[in-house]
């Protein structure tokens, strides 16, 4: 997607987590930090990672394995009480990435904030007239891959200060492929 009329010298930066509608066959990686409870309800449901307080304390003296373990996960879960510890240990490489925890509240159900951030993709842009994402895979059903692509560009002109005015041109491009301009945007 590509803007227009929007000064990127005045702060204009987008940074917002969409939930696709429909799933991708890749979901999204998900790491809770979380302990007691929590921790074990996040077993249960099956999170890709679980970290407790211990594990934060061993991995905020590795920087080079917390790196790799940010750069890991596509997403990050923390128990509310955890929160503190999780800003004091890992802020300082969880902020510049763009991955600060979603807070989860003690009584909150996992289940449903997993299935929502394993469907779910980050757009980011900062500085730049244009910003790129994951809405699926080449062999998804086309009106599937519209159906994600127009969530992401509803949410994107929401934030836009006018709207589809401001938006220049959408494309769509696989991996290794040309991009294909779409040619009609919405009126």
């Amino acid at each position: 997607m590509v803007f227009r009329d929007v000064d990127v010298k005045k702060g204009f930066a987008i940074s917002e987590t969409v939930q696709l509608p429909k799933k991708t066959t890749t979901p999204a990686s998900v790491c809770i930090m979380a302990s007691g409870d929590m921790g074990i309800k996040a077993k249960s449901a099956k999170a890709d990672k679980v970290m407790d307080e211990s594990e934060l304390t061993k991995l905020s003296a590795d920087k080079k394995k917390a790196k790799k373990l940010i750069n890991d996960y596509d997403f990050f879960l923390a128990d509310t009480k955890l929160m503190p510890a999780v800003g004091k240990k890992l802020g300082q490489l969880l902020g510049p990435r763009g991955k600060m925890p979603t807070p989860v509240p003690f009584n909150a159900p996992i289940e449903s904030f997993l299935e929502r951030f394993r469907s779910s993709v980050k757009i980011k842009a900062k500085g730049s007239l244009s910003m790129s994402c994951k809405i699926g895979e080449e062999n998804m059903d086309d009106a599937d891959l519209a159906a994600n692509a127009n969530a992401v560009a509803t949410t994107i002109e929401k934030i836009l200060p006018n709207g589809s005015k401001n938006v220049k041109k959408i494309m769509f491009k696989t991996t290794m492929g040309k991009a294909i301009r779409v040619e009609q945007v919405k009126k």
